[in-house]
């Protein structure tokens, strides 16, 4: 089994009549105006209305408008079905209106309206703390087996990069050719990071004496958050980067740690399609969690 791309028209059919039914399930700090943005990815750049800047294949929307100081002045999203309205025509719902770089009317360009090959939200919130939130992905799993089990046996040019090295890494080792083919892991390594994600949410219990947290599939990976938001677990910058220092060198848990020191990171919302394998992103309760069967949209069933 391999995985394959959302077609566009799945995607919209997604957004219109499957994503609808989860809003009411998105966790309690994802709201119109909770985060402070919300962020779209395109597959095709669209181009926005000042003359001269260059086409976007990513955007971010704060939810709120605010003046020099940073001060809320009114709220970009009245409410969650304004952010799926935008999610479902980024081009005909941007929320920066007439704003010049509101991206362009598709009435008005050659282009029809992008379609939301990613929905993200952002991880500093106006409502709650900053949220935290570990991220662990397969492809590094991947790419850290291979180099196990071959960088001793192959020679590399001093001069190459380390995406080339990655690459040829995952090549020679054969998980490019594993299912599910073509990606830069294999199923096994999808499966390894669930098993971490349950492995950090039992740290944070035990380690941290977190009563709240949570595990997504994210499509390609897991997303672990730890969500008490008393001041005990009000974690800055500085406390964050200790945070991932002691995952990554005590419990050599495999995370990317500029997601979690990053105020300004957002993450995949729970629920939304990860176009690129066809599957939805959400909670789940244990690492026995099949994303092949347990993730299929409905339009695949």
């Amino acid at each position: 089994m391999t995985w394959r791309e959302a077609t566009r028209d799945e995607i919209y059919t997604y957004y219109d009549q499957e994503f609808p039914e989860y809003t009411d399930e998105l966790p309690a700090f994802i709201t119109a105006t909770g985060p402070k943005e919300f962020g779209l990815s395109f597959r095709d750049r669209h181009p926005i209305r000042k003359d001269g800047r260059p086409d976007r294949d990513f955007i971010r929307r704060a939810t709120w408008r605010t003046d020099s100081t940073g001060d809320q002045i009114s709220q970009n999203f009245d409410e969650i079905e304004d952010v799926l309205s935008f999610i479902r025509a980024p081009a005909r719902n941007d929320p920066f209106g007439n704003s010049e770089y509101a991206l362009a009317d598709p009435d008005l360009v050659v282009k029809s309206d992008p379609v939301s090959a990613g929905v993200y939200y952002g991880l500093d919130n106006w409502e709650r703390p900053w949220v935290i939130a570990v991220d662990i992905d397969a492809k590094d799993i991947a790419t850290a087996r291979a180099d196990r089990e071959l960088d001793e046996e192959l020679h590399y040019d001093a001069h190459q990069d380390d995406r080339s090295r990655d690459e040829m890494l995952l090549a020679e080792s054969g998980i490019h050719a594993a299912d599910p083919a073509g990606y830069p892991y294999a199923f096994e390594d999808l499966d390894r990071a669930l098993e971490y994600g349950f492995e950090t949410r039992d740290i944070f219990k035990d380690e941290l004496s977190a009563e709240q947290t949570m595990v997504v599939y994210s499509g390609q990976g897991a997303h672990v958050y730890l969500l008490d938001d008393d001041s005990e677990h009000d974690y800055d910058e500085q406390s964050r980067e200790v945070l991932n220092d002691f995952l990554i060198e005590r419990y050599e848990i495999p995370i990317d740690p500029v997601v979690t020191a990053d105020r300004s990171r957002l993450l995949r919302v729970p629920y939304s399609l990860h176009t690129e394998v066809c599957r939805i992103v959400q909670p789940i309760d244990s690492p026995a969690f099949d994303p092949r069967t347990d993730a299929r949209p409905q339009f695949l069933e």
